[in-house]
């Protein structure tokens, strides 16, 4: 059983692409919209938000479960795979890792030479922003790319809320528009680090210049898990490709954005 987890309906943008590449695993999602968004909250609050929905993944089954929540996975993730999870799998024998969606994201943008970039934008909570994850690690494998970071405080919030569409329009060209006064220049590339971004990417795509490159985080975390599950199948083996929806609460508002991005109605349990 596969756990994947958000803050709220962000989330869902990754885990569309994950049970397209892999139907026949079952999975649980677990939304905790009663405590959206992560991204402006303090880093030691993310971190028990994120090991109570992992207690709860880990309570529904689940032996593998991806963070698919940029904040979540830059600030906690580290810590919980070097102190947290050992200590738990001392406690019940239980062998359950827990993996998040920066990495690969990072190597997509930095691996794909069929659109060499110069200069690339990411889009990203304030708490993501702050860690400087995705600067850092971009550097490292691309020195020569110059990465601009823009934080969209409000976005993911009003998302979640269910804003209206000219709301949302409003925030993302006023934020498009500060990431390109700061640069100076137009990016070749957009990382759109914020899983809840991807439900208004044609915002994004009508605010941003011609021909700028969208990295599509929820397709290569989706390529990223196909493989990590053939290398360990002790966390994960095929199901009989069952679907649950978990969720702390949401603002009804919000369903009609969601669904549309889905494709159909979601079976959420409030818990």
């Amino acid at each position: 059983m596969i756990g994947v987890l958000d803050s709220g309906f962000g989330g869902l943008t990754v885990h569309h692409a994950l049970i397209e590449a892999l139907p026949r695993h079952d999975f649980v999602y677990f939304g905790d919209n009663r405590n959206a968004p992560y991204g402006m909250r303090p880093p030691i609050e993310v971190l028990n938000l994120t090991c109570a929905a992992l207690e709860r993944l880990f309570a529904e089954g689940c032996t593998l479960v991806v963070i698919a929540c940029n904040t979540a996975s830059v600030v906690a993730l580290r810590w919980i795979q070097q102190q947290w999870l050992p200590v738990r799998r001392r406690e019940d024998g239980v062998v359950r890792n827990v993996i998040g969606i920066a990495v690969p994201t990072i190597e997509a943008a930095t691996i794909d030479e069929t659109h060499p970039s110069k200069v690339i934008a990411v889009f990203a909570t304030r708490r993501t922003v702050e860690s400087g994850v995705y600067p850092l690690e971009i550097r490292k494998r691309r020195p020569e790319l110059a990465v601009v970071q823009q934080a969209c405080p409000d976005l993911a919030g009003s998302i979640e809320r269910g804003a209206p569409r000219g709301e949302l329009r409003s925030l993302v060209e006023r934020y498009v528009s500060e990431m390109l006064a700061s640069a100076g220049q137009a990016p070749d590339s957009v990382i759109l680090a914020c899983t809840h971004y991807p439900l208004v990417a044609d915002l994004f795509a009508a605010a941003l210049p011609p021909r700028v490159r969208m990295i599509h985080q929820p397709e290569a975390v989706a390529r990223s898990l196909t493989q990590y599950v053939a290398r360990h199948p002790e966390y994960s083996a095929p199901g009989a490709g069952k679907r649950r929806f978990l969720s702390t609460g949401f603002s009804a508002e919000a369903m009609p954005l969601v669904e549309r991005f889905w494709g159909g109605k979601l079976p959420f349990v409030e818990v």
